[in-house]
């Protein structure tokens, strides 16, 4: 258990705005009180919320916000009486924390409970990366109903949500028809996709490719076309789900779904012990693109941004 105030360094948001505004500054650590830890980070990883829930004003949250949701490190410190998510922890373990605030940081204190062991088998960019894709590609599958046998369309499919679906529903017995560039169908065939070229003609492609009907539709770049082309193909409107075109959810009537939702919140956090299994196991990778030093998590940004980063992105302190 620590007893002093650490002094680390933290990215937070200091306006509304894009990355280009977020400050890099020194903050105090607290000694973990009953209930939390501190995790000294060894790798942070980037996502497009992380500059999404900041770039507009937001009622329920005030200036500065530190940066970044999830990590992978050690821990350096305990609370008195306290356990971690996956049980008993030692202060040197290696752990990731998910659904955590300030993750852009050297040090940071947490609830406990959102924290778990590290899967010995992905390294610490990789582990820093599984759970928010991996936890939004689960739901997307579940609340869709894809089941065993049955051939699902997947849009964006070599983008970082949509290699895990590909993963996931493959271990289920479940095909994907997956959307993306063709300079990317061989990542989609990797895990187990069969890919398509996105493009006039694509739910016509899409049909030429897929072994009976398409029995659901995963959006995860919200495009006008991925949406009509889901419709055209999927019958039931309740097996369409997008994270990426809530206004078409809305005037469509199909899923949207969105780690800020509640109903979401509870399924992401009740399947992270799952996905970390299926890690462990060797069942569930996490490709990396890049990492970049933390001091650099506007370059990190920039890249994201461009929407082809070619895998995840990871902050190294």
């Amino acid at each position: 258990m620590s007893e002093a105030v650490s002094r680390a360094r933290q990215w937070v948001a200091t306006s509304w705005g894009s990355p280009d505004h977020w400050q890099f500054v020194d903050h105090d650590v607290p000694a973990p009180e009953q209930g939390k830890v501190s995790i000294r980070v060894f790798a942070a990883g980037v996502n497009p919320a992380d500059a999404k829930h900041v770039a507009a004003v937001r009622p329920d949250m005030e200036l500065p916000v530190p940066i970044g949701y999830e990590v992978s490190g050690e821990i350096s410190a305990i609370g008195p009486d306290t356990r971690i998510g996956s049980g008993a922890v030692d202060v040197g373990d290696e752990v990731i924390a998910f659904r955590v605030r300030g993750g852009y940081a050297t040090e940071v204190t947490v609830p406990a409970e959102k924290v778990f062991a590290k899967p010995s088998t992905l390294t610490h960019p990789e582990a820093a990366n599984l759970l928010l894709v991996g936890t939004t590609a689960a739901e997307m599958l579940a609340v869709t109903g894809a089941a065993p046998g049955e051939t699902i369309l997947l849009h964006g499919a070599s983008g970082a949500v949509g290699v895990s679906v590909l993963q996931q529903a493959r271990l289920r017995g479940i095909r994907v028809v997956g959307t993306a560039s063709e300079s990317r169908f061989d990542e989609v065939r990797r895990f187990g996709g069969l890919p398509v070229h996105y493009g006039l003609g694509l739910a016509t492609r899409v049909r030429a490719l897929a072994v009976g009907p398409i029995a659901a539709a995963l959006d995860a770049v919200g495009t006008g076309e991925a949406v009509d082309a889901s419709l055209e193909l999927v019958g039931d409107r309740r097996r369409i789900v997008t994270i990426a075109a809530a206004d078409r959810a809305r005037t469509d009537g199909i899923l949207a779904i969105a780690g800020s939702m509640p109903e979401s919140a509870r399924f992401r956090d009740e399947v992270r012990s799952e996905l970390i299994a299926l890690a462990q196991n060797g069942d569930l990778v996490v490709p990396v693109a890049r990492t970049f030093p933390l001091s650099e998590a506007r370059a990190a940004h920039r890249l994201l941004a461009t929407g082809h980063p070619g895998g995840k992105l990871a902050l190294i302190p």
